[in-house]
């Protein structure tokens, strides 16, 4: 039974707060480390820490190693130990005493080092100096550019303000639920979403006020400063106070000051650890790279999962199709572990599934960058990278899915020879990422182009999906701006054929690369791409070399691939897939691929000029033995020709149509009235024998005789006829029956007087 609560308890528990956060206030103030500092490495004596510094006692704490050491509420030291929370790591040492006091931090460090305890205590403890309560609203704002980064956050979240009563709440996923989140959005104190749905709720939700923010904090900050999130950062900064403190981390930071003064942030603490690290990834990670020709990529996948069955492992793909084909083929084929997919175009629910159920079994996971940033999966043993990533920092983003919190770890990256130039890149000393050569041997290379072919014929839906994932591919490699690494003028039509033969198609589909002029508007952009390129029955590849961002592709059968737009949110897509468009019907006027000289440099047109002079109906055509038609023969040949569609023809079809229409329709109704009539009458015979069964039986239980019955029954029904007195009397001779009546009565009045 609950104990009734003392009256004054919660009286006393405000003052012990309040007591406990101008102590804290003090500390901090007294304590507080120089700005520009790191603090030192830890000393090898560090003890279990001090106690709580007694009044007037303020220690130095940017040079703690424990998390007990830091000028922290008591609440917030009793989670971080349940959680078992005890050591710092070394961006957790060096940003919490800066963020602490109260400054703007721009934090990097490698992935899994901690970077989110590194924010979220700052922001517990910032709301609970202050006092914050619901009626205060949104204190907080955390930014992250996926889904399942921000519900990951929202977890840490939970485990640090367990003893506090601070409201939180994650907004995340598409529109549902919506409706719920406009009734309680002003009620959260700390609020963690994407920047596309919190710019949803500033648009949509009524008196939605974040005038009283405290802090914002966006992790992987140099994504959310990208050029894909612009419009929604910059809604989003326009709606916050500017005197605020502000948060950046990330793995792979930016310094850019144009993207950093967008934020506003006041004389931040640049804070990385790994500046002067060996490598720029975990120590404890095996980094291989392998050189594979294009067309052996899903031959070398699938012999790397069939020799290590009992590894859990991410395999990294370019585009939401690849990831779908790959997943659905490999499946068919059963190589003897669980497999799962996960790409931006599932739902966030399903997407939590997915990364649950692979963090609890040891599996596959076939995936777009939309897992490469933040996300904590445990004991990931391998990351296969089967695409050439974007860039250095997606590089380091994937792999630091393993070798996390310095456990240990390996990945492999598949490179075409056409792509060795990022090779180079990774290897370069300013990329401090220690990555061994491999080569493939031969031996172990299993071969299942055409066992995936006759997947194909066995399920032709998975054909399209392979035509899909051959153009995304081809796409994303085209429109990377890193010319020097992904330049498809380097690949051979030959090339394409091969590997469209090893994702199983029968037939390359076709695909052209169409230069527009330099200098057009965006609009006139957009309305050149809308036109379609007639495709040839040939398997062709058109290449450009010197197209460089003008230029749109078409596969000639499917739809129409445009250029890489800004990604509008990372929770609707993760912006390697394709943008597709619906097609419109071709004109006579489509573009044509330019013609290019030997040194790539496009020919100039010549206007054409109209001879007035020029004469007239030469064109000369041909009948079906070969013989010239003169023009005026062949003009009037055609005019006599009769008309295709003959309207006297399609009446008349009608109105035969029509009458053989009635003539079925009475035989019909003919038919139907028989059939009624043979069950009416069957049902009367039915009535009628039922009668004579009732009658036959009852005559059986007459007790009368034979004889009786039989005058009864001629007797019954039997007519008598009355006639008149003037009718002949030959027929009836009434006189004489009243004779005897009268002598009858004479007798039976004597008989009485007597």
């Amino acid at each position: 039974m609950r104990r009734p609560k003392r009256r004054g308890a919660g009286k006393q528990t405000r003052l012990r707060e309040e007591d406990e956060i101008a102590l804290l206030d003090e500390w901090i103030e007294a304590g507080k480390p120089r700005p520009g500092t790191k603090p030192p490495p830890p000393s090898k004596s560090a003890g279990a820490g001090p106690a709580p510094p007694a009044a007037g006692e303020y220690p130095e704490y940017g040079a703690c190693t424990r998390f007990d050491e830091l000028p922290l509420s008591q609440k917030t030291k009793d989670a971080l130990r349940k959680k078992k929370f005890m050591e710092m790591s070394e961006i957790q040492r060096a940003a919490l005493p800066h963020a602490l006091c109260g400054r703007d931090v721009l934090g990097a460090a490698k992935t899994g080092s901690g970077k989110t305890l590194a924010f979220v205590i700052p922001v517990i403890e910032k709301l609970y100096r202050e006092r914050w309560g619901p009626e205060d609203g949104v204190g907080c704002i955390i930014l992250s550019p996926t889904n399942d980064l921000a519900q990951q956050i929202f977890e840490v979240i939970k485990d640090v303000e367990e003893f506090h009563n601070f409201s939180a709440g994650a907004i995340v996923g598409k529109r549902k639920g919506i409706e719920l989140e406009k009734e309680h959005i002003n009620s959260l104190n700390i609020l963690v979403c994407t920047p596309g749905r919190l710019v949803q709720h500033f648009n949509e939700t009524p008196n939605f006020d974040c005038s009283q923010l405290q802090m914002l904090v966006l992790d992987e900050a140099d994504q959310i400063l990208d050029h894909g999130f612009k419009s929604q950062v910059d809604a989003i900064i326009s709606q916050i106070p500017r005197v605020r403190q502000t948060l950046l981390f990330s793995a792979t930071q930016t310094k850019s000051v144009k993207d950093l003064a967008r934020v506003s942030l006041k004389n931040p603490e640049y804070i990385s650890v790994h500046d002067e690290a060996k490598t720029a990834t975990p120590d404890t990670l095996e980094q291989y790279a392998m050189i594979v020709p294009l067309e052996q990529k899903l031959n070398m996948l699938w012999s790397f999962i069939k020799r290590h069955l009992n590894s859990k492992t991410i395999v990294f793909l370019s585009s939401v199709k690849q990831v779908k084909f790959v997943f659905e083929i490999f499946k068919k084929l059963r190589p003897g572990i669980p497999l799962k997919c996960i790409h931006g175009r599932m739902t966030h629910v399903v997407q939590q599934a997915i990364v649950a159920d692979f963090n609890e079994s040891t599996s596959v996971l076939f995936s777009t960058d939309l897992t490469s940033r933040g996300l904590d999966i445990n004991n990931v043993d391998w990351v296969v990278q089967v695409d050439c990533p974007e860039s250095i920092d997606i590089y380091i983003h994937r792999v630091g899915r393993t070798a996390r919190y310095n456990k240990k770890g390996k990945s492999l990256m598949f490179l075409c020879p056409e792509e060795e130039a990022m090779l180079e890149k990774l290897k370069a000393t300013e990329s401090k990422i220690p990555i061994h050569i491999r080569k493939p041997k031969a031996e172990q290379l299993e071969q299942i182009s055409q066992n995936i072919a006759s997947v194909l014929v066995k399920f032709p839906n998975l054909q399209q999906l392979g035509k899909r994932a051959f153009v995304t591919y081809l796409k994303s490699v085209y429109l990377q701006k890193d010319k020097k690494v992904f330049d498809l003028s380097r690949f051979s039509a030959e090339k394409f054929a091969a590997y469209a033969a090893s994702l199983g198609l029968p037939v390359t589909p076709t695909i052209r690369f169409i230069s527009h002029k330099k200098n057009v508007s965006k609009k006139d952009m957009e309305d050149i791409d809308k036109k379609q390129i007639k495709s040839s029955s040939k398997p062709e590849v058109i290449i450009n070399p010197q197209v460089n961002s003008d230029l749109t592709m078409d596969d000639g059968d499917d739809d129409i691939l445009y250029p890489k737009k800004p990604i509008a949110d990372a929770n609707m897509d993760d912006g390697l897939d394709d943008v597709l468009r619906p097609k419109e019907p071709t004109t006579d006027t489509d573009t044509k691929p330019e013609k290019v000289t030997e040194l790539g440099k496009p020919l100039k047109k010549k206007k054409l000029k109209i001879n007035v002079h020029r004469p007239v109906g030469t064109r000369v055509k041909y009948d079906d033995e070969g013989n010239i038609i003169p023009p005026l023969a062949s003009l009037a040949e055609e005019v006599a020709l009769e008309p295709v569609v003959h309207k006297d023809k399609i009446s008349q079809r009608y109105a035969e149509m029509l009458r053989e229409m009635r003539e079925h329709d009475k035989e019909d109704k003919l038919e139907h009235k028989k059939s009624l009539r043979e069950k009416k009458l069957q049902k009367k015979m039915k009535l009628k024998r039922k009668r004579q069964e009732e009658t036959e039986v009852g005559s059986e239980e007459d007790s009368g005789s034979e004889s009786d019955r039989g005058r009864d029954v001629a007797s019954k029904g039997k007519k008598r006829y009355f006639k008149d007195d003037d009718e002949d009397d030959n027929t009836v001779k009434d006189g004489d029956v009243l004779a005897q009546q009268e002598a009858l009565a004479l007798k039976l009045l004597s008989k009485m007087h007597s």
